[in-house]
């Protein structure tokens, strides 16, 4: 054992208890009941019908449900503000697998992340949207594009706003770059969290209006 064990052991952060020789990032107990949605094997899941509500989707997952409830929430607040981009990768990387698994989005041609405003990202430091888009795509063996999709509008966080004030939040908020040669191609859109569907929603219409795209969507997790 390394001082850095001794000082900064390694802690599941869904239990909390101290990680044993073997386990990586979440204890093997915590990974034995991870709240799957398995939407990656089923068309018409309630994802994919949140979203088809205002805009065509071909395919939606997400690797687990979130309930506020649940300590599963820990590792997206880990992630997404505390800066653990590593536990973002593990699971962005089991949701890859799945994905892949599958079969629903074999035909992918393109992820796109969904982007943050550039000062969220200086304040953050990193986009969460883009390390799961990297990992999805090592796995999936399809190339990112981050500067495609734009955010122009800054806005606060949209984590205690209903539905509709979401939509109004994002309303206008992003522009996509012209010229770029991707008309008709399957793009895989991807986020941390799956709420209301605003951002999604918003982004997605975007990219099809500027180039018809077959659009899809993943996140880590679907909110219930």
């Amino acid at each position: 054992m390394g001082l850095k064990d001794l000082f900064f052991p390694d802690i599941c952060p869904v239990c909390e208890r101290l990680l044993v020789r073997g386990e990586k990032h979440i204890c093997t107990e915590c990974l034995s009941d991870l709240p799957y949605s398995y939407f990656w094997n089923c068309a018409g899941n309630p994802a994919h019908s949140l979203l088809s509500e205002n805009i065509l989707v071909e395919s939606v997952a997400t690797l687990m449900i979130y309930r506020k409830e649940s300590n599963w929430k820990n590792i997206l607040y880990d992630f997404k503000y505390s800066g653990d981009k590593s536990i973002g990768r593990y699971t962005s990387g089991i949701l890859g697998k799945k994905m892949v698994q599958g079969g629903l989005f074999n035909d992918v041609e393109l992820i796109i992340p969904v982007p943050l405003h550039p000062l969220k990202k200086w304040m953050r430091g990193f986009n969460q949207a883009s390390v799961i888009a990297c990992e999805l795509s090592a796995i999936m063996d399809v190339p990112v594009a981050e500067n495609i999709l734009k955010r122009g509008k800054y806005s606060i966080s949209q984590t205690l706003k209903d539905r509709s004030e979401r939509s109004k939040g994002v309303s206008g908020a992003f522009y996509v770059k012209p010229g770029e040669k991707i008309d008709g191609k399957h793009v895989l859109l991807v986020d941390d969290v799956l709420t209301t569907g605003a951002t999604a929603k918003e982004c997605g219409m975007r990219l099809v209006e500027a180039y018809g795209v077959k659009l899809s969507f993943a996140a880590l997790a679907f909110v219930e």
